[in-house]
């Protein structure tokens, strides 16, 4: 069946907007029917497969062959159908035009006459009779559908239209959505249009698993950027976006509960986000710049899955370094690391390894990203003197086996913290420093004394996170050898280690991963434990240097050495690894 006789025979079937072609309906009960055709467009495919219980690929292309349409690949926009469409239209059914040739396997026979030139639109979703009739009322050419991979569908809508360009459209008001089908008498005025497109906005990052938002006024234009696995990403943005500017700040600061008055002061907020099942705590900052106050968000899922060791990355071998010191009844454990590297998400893993009931464990958190089942998690609150050298104070009256503090950021926190390993307890928190020896001599230089930390400090483990290469993607490429061994002698590695390598894994690019050739981050580790000859070296106020080359003498694996490994088995590349690692000289 060709694409247009499957696409009418379907669109001449569709009575509510919703369709789910029989063969795959027989495959589902009632309920995985409902949550289907209940889903947005741009999840119900990935509803479908989980409902399923197959892969999303496989699905999509069992539902483009039961509704006799083709899957299209490697999507590109077709320009001069670009400006045909209202982005209210193309947000709402998650549909771009596409280019004749992004369709495989096709093969363009005699350009048609203008007037009966197809028009190409790929769809993340089944085509029903409601899309059908919008697109009659903005063009006359014949439609011919694709499916496509969803993703791929809404970073095209977004690369063209930009984030939130539905909630702004101001372009065509005989286009209304469906669910707002009923509010088509009232007037929807700017304050509304501005609330949308701020959800819009929030709810494109959290899709993106962005971990920041910066809105940032700058001359002639307001930039808005996501930080997405580390890297900052310029958002496309609606081509009217300007005019909303002064609204889109105030709505944010009214959200974030600031004065909207004061704009020549810094000011700091909250935002409790809540969409799609997803509950956001958003730390807001504003400062002002010369054009406009410039707002950064950070997100914080409360809800978000928690990582085990293995997820992080950990070989098992490092593993098993880390769960013998968690076994200790006390003793400190330091994770180190530039903001951003992971931190908090490792020692949530370490606590969700040894909760149990018989320990009592307590948290000091500033904020508190993860829940922990069973914890006693307490959030800081320095503007009430809260701190947490005061909150540690008081958590030792609270009987505690386990203390996690966020982070030892002064000598009055380090001194409590190291006072209470010494009495019985196991206590975790973080550093910031480049490499695991370097806590070390921080401490130290924070005027504790050498013989106090040598006695206290268990483990050291630094971090970093690397982009992981997309599962979907990745292929094998041929590497020169001088290119290896240099990369090599970069992260300080033994050159015998080229032997027998002539490739290795390198991006690509596709639908999944939105072309970048990385989905998702996994970690690199540096796991620094004391002996006694390290201990001595402690003792008589050794360099951080002195005290690294001790301890790659006695088998510390390095942050770079770890880097080569996850290069080795395919995780990741060298780019990556020399991108998120300072290399000290050797």
């Amino acid at each position: 069946m060709s694409a247009e006789s499957g696409a009418t025979t379907l669109l001449g079937a569709a009575t509510e907007g919703d369709v789910l072609p029989p063969s795959l309906a027989a495959s589902l009960n009632d309920e995985q029917r409902q949550a289907v055709l209940e889903a947005p467009r741009e999840k119900r495919l990935e509803t479908l497969a989980v409902a399923l219980g197959r892969p999303e690929p496989e699905v999509l292309e069992r539902l483009a062959a039961a509704a006799g349409l083709d899957v299209a690949s490697n999507l590109e926009t077709d320009p001069e159908a670009r400006g045909l469409l209202p982005p209210r239209l193309v947000h709402e059914y998650q549909i771009i035009p596409i280019r004749f040739g992004a369709v495989e396997g096709s093969a363009p026979p005699v350009p048609p006459p203008p007037s009966a030139h197809p028009l190409h639109v790929a769809t993340a979703w089944l085509p029903d009779g409601t899309m059908a009739d919008w697109l009659r009322t903005f063009t006359p050419r014949p439609v011919r559908w694709h499916l496509a991979v969803p993703e791929r569908v809404h970073q095209l809508i977004i690369e063209n239209f930009g984030v939130g360009s539905g909630s702004l459209d101001d372009s065509d008001d005989s286009y209304v959505a469906p669910e707002a089908q009923k509010e088509a008498e009232e007037v929807v005025d700017e304050d509304a249009a501005v609330v949308r497109f701020v959800t819009d906005v929030i709810s494109q990052a959290i899709t993106d698993q962005a971990t920041d938002i910066h809105f940032e006024p700058q001359e002639g234009q307001l930039r808005i950027r996501y930080r997405v696995d580390g890297l900052l990403v310029p958002v496309p943005v609606p081509e009217n976006l300007l005019r909303f500017q002064d609204a889109i700040i105030s709505r944010l600061k009214i959200m974030a509960r600031m004065n909207i008055s004061e704009k020549r002061l810094p000011q700091d907020g909250r935002i409790n986000f809540k969409a799609g099942g997803v509950v956001l705590d958003i730390r807001v900052s504003t400062v002002p710049t010369i054009y406009a106050e410039s707002i950064s968000l950070r997100l914080l899922n409360q809800k978000k899955e928690a990582y085990s060791m293995d997820r992080l990355g950990m070989s098992v071998e490092e593993q098993a370094q880390i769960t013998k010191i968690l076994d200790y009844p006390h003793g400190i454990v330091l994770v180190t690391g530039p903001t951003g590297s992971g931190k908090s998400t490792s020692l949530n893993a370490f606590l969700r390894k040894i909760n149990s009931t018989d320990l009592r464990i307590i948290t000091i958190e500033d904020p508190i990203e993860y829940e922990v089942p069973g914890v006693n998690q307490m959030q800081v609150r320095p503007e009430i003197g809260l701190t947490f050298a005061d909150a540690l104070r008081h958590v030792l009256r609270q009987d505690p086996d386990v203390i996690m503090v966020g982070e030892i950021r002064d000598k009055d926190t380090a001194e409590i913290a190291i006072r209470a390993s010494l009495t019985g307890h196991l206590v975790f928190s973080t550093l910031h420093t480049n490499d695991a020896p370097g806590a070390i001599t921080r401490l130290v230089d924070m005027g504790i004394e050498p013989f106090l930390v040598a006695s206290a400090i268990e483990l050291v483990i630094a971090q970093r996170l690397v982009r992981r290469l997309c599962t979907e993607c990745a292929r094998p490429a041929p590497i020169t050898r001088v290119k290896l061994l240099e990369n090599l002698a970069i992260l300080g590695c033994d050159p015998a280690e080229a032997e027998g390598i002539e490739q290795l894994k390198a991006p690509v690019g596709c639908d999944r991963c939105r072309g970048t050739g990385y989905r998702g981050r996994i970690g690199i580790f540096e796991i620094f434990r004391l002996n006694e000859e390290m201990h001595e070296l402690v003792l008589k106020r050794e360099s951080t240097r002195t005290l690294a080359e001790c301890a790659r003498r006695h088998g510390m694996r390095t942050l770079e050495q770890s880097g080569w490994e996850k290069v080795k088995h395919g995780y990741t590349t060298f780019d990556e690894v020399l991108r998120v690692i300072t290399v000290t000289e050797k």
